[in-house]
């Protein structure tokens, strides 16, 4: 999920928002362009590994702890600057490069510059080489409370409904260095993955992304609990949950018929509602993404549900759940078609974003209708898997209505600005449409697999994703790609029928749009600027000119 939490006449859009002030292109900041560009302290190195230990104080609601940041030198380090970001107000207190004291550090605003002049440590010989560097970097303060999670965003402390402390961290958009040092940058994933160790008053179960690997008692009244992701993941998606759970546990064995490993955490008091919710959706779930995207890319590491103190977050391996174990979303149907109210909205939306967002990130947060757009699209995908394409036609146009064409879905890149919201909604029609001109359900299905295998565990540019559908399918694209990603106006069929003819043209629409469209008496128009002249004869005499509604056009009747 991404960007802003609106109310759209009586349903509220499941978007989460950057915590940041929206911003309009051009009006950016010095320390926009340090968070999200790729500048002289980011390009000279590789993240391999995180290593993060955190102690929450849930009185004074502050932490501390540390960040070994494993990386790869791609050049050489002498008179290099490394930039490590942490937001205001939580600080560094000291530093380590390799085993050893590192004090020449600098704070500018939210970025931390270590500088390598008097440094000459030793290159990788390539980007897989072996010469690793370490950087330990300790922490402190008291990081940016969320105000309303996940939308605006940060480190939640809450009490459960028996008054148990319970705290977790929702950051996409708002950034993973609000609470820790690292790499805050999509494009930039450890490639061996993470580790996270919380330590907790013993009362309470301290749960991370991926399979546990040590519950340590510290004889103190506290317990380290050690958790390890082994794949590629994006520094936002790494979080505690810390509450009073419980675990229900279980397996599924997809199309590898490997085994995976199904891990629940929820409170206590909510174990029958979870687990009569979570038996119902999970493994279906599973089947159908299977079967439209490819296996689940995360085997290694467990899928995992845990109860969180906000509505959802797709934190790779640990999907945060919220939804009070409520069909729809909070209830509701987004749709309005009534498909919105017969499974569980969080499970299957965030857990679509195990493939796209998690196993296919975008390199740039302007891009994020990759993540969003075709995670939208897994809904009435599963839907058709379960209940039909007609009823995933009827939940898919259904969401049309809380589109806003306001802006362009695609944002400003390098400033960490994220476009539009209709990167759900828009973004799901688009490839509703797409379809629709590829024509053919399996070589569609067969794009979908495609991507995640091709780019898995990979970082993206929206330009990669358009350019393989097109070649892929056959089909060209770029056009159309333009109209929904970059423009804002809905392209308006314009035609008039005088006896046996019909003539239309394209209207509303950017230079040169020529997408194709079918009636819904089965021809195929190829619309252009200019009026375009079809003989129907008495085909359309008695039976009303129309274009199939699955097309996400305007349709406009001219004298």
């Amino acid at each position: 999920m991404a960007n802003a939490f609106i109310l759209a006449t009586i349903f509220f859009f499941p978007k989460k928002a950057c915590s940041q002030p929206l911003q309009q292109k051009g009006n950016f900041t010095r320390q926009d362009t340090l968070r999200g560009s790729i500048g002289p302290g980011r390009d000279w190195w590789n993240v391999i590994h995180y290593s993060i230990d955190v102690t929450p104080d849930y009185s004074n609601k502050t932490i501390k702890g540390s960040n070994t940041i494993q990386f790869k030198s791609l050049t050489s380090m002498a008179n290099k600057k490394m930039q490590i970001d942490l937001q205001q107000p939580m600080q560094i207190d000291s530093i380590w490069l390799n085993g050893q004291s590192f004090s020449a550090f600098s704070r500018d605003g939210n970025v931390y510059f270590l500088d390598f002049a008097e440094k000459n440590l030793p290159v990788s010989s390539s980007e897989n080489g072996t010469e690793m560097q370490s950087v330990k970097i300790f922490f402190s303060g008291k990081p940016r409370q969320a105000v309303n999670p996940p939308w605006d965003g940060g480190w939640i402390w809450k009490n459960d409904a028996k008054g148990n402390p319970w705290m977790s961290v929702a950051c996409q958009g708002l950034g993973a260095s609000v609470w820790y040092p690292c790499k805050d940058h999509q494009s930039d994933e450890p490639d061996n993955g993470a580790t996270l160790s919380v330590t907790v008053v013993d009362s309470l179960t301290a749960v991370g992304n991926g399979l546990l690997k040590e519950k340590k008692s510290n004889n103190n009244g506290t317990t380290t609990w050690t958790w390890a992701v082994t794949s590629p993941i994006n520094s936002y998606n790494i979080v505690p949950y810390i509450g009073k759970y419980v675990e229900m546990t279980d397996s599924f064995i997809g199309e590898t018929e490997k085994n995976l490993s199904l891990d629940y955490w929820v409170l206590a008091y909510n174990k029958e509602k979870a687990k009569k919710q979570f038996d119902r959706d999970v493994k279906r779930m599973l089947k159908a993404f299977e079967h439209w995207f490819g296996p689940y890319p995360f085997y290694d590491d467990g899928f995992k549900l845990v109860e969180s103190p906000h509505l959802g977050m797709e934190h790779q391996s640990a999907t945060a759940y919220g939804n009070q174990y409520k069909d729809g979303f909070m209830g509701m149907d987004l749709s309005g078609s009534g498909w919105g109210l017969k499974w569980d909205y969080i499970i299957i939306h965030e857990s679509g974003h195990e493939w796209f967002a998690n196993n296919i990130s975008t390199n740039d947060i302007a891009d994020m209708w990759v993540h969003e757009g075709f995670t939208m699209y897994s809904e009435p995908l599963f839907i058709e898997y379960f209940y039909g394409k007609k009823a995933a036609t009827e939940y898919v146009q259904g969401i049309r209505k809380n589109i806003e064409n306001d802006k362009p879905i695609i944002g400003p890149y390098g400033v960490n600005q994220e476009g539009s919201g209709d990167m759900y909604y828009k973004g799901a029609n688009l490839l509703h449409t797409i379809r629709q001109l590829i024509n053919d359900d399996e070589l569609f299905r067969n794009i979908l697999r495609g991507l995640n295998k091709d780019f898995y565990h990979q970082t993206v540019d929206s330009k990669q994703v358009e350019e393989y559908m097109a070649q892929k399918s056959g089909k060209k694209l770029n056009k159309i790609f333009d109209q929904y990603l970059r423009a804002v106006a809905i392209p308006v069929l314009e035609y008039k029928q005088e006896g046996p003819k019909i003539q239309f043209r394209w209207a509303n629409a950017i230079k040169d749009f020529d997408m194709s469209v079918r009636t819904t008496a089965g021809d195929w128009l190829t619309p252009t600027e200019k009026w375009k002249t079809m003989v129907v004869g008495k085909k359309y005499k008695d039976i009303k000119f129309s274009i199939d509604s699955n097309f996400y056009i305007k349709v406009k009747k001219v004298k």
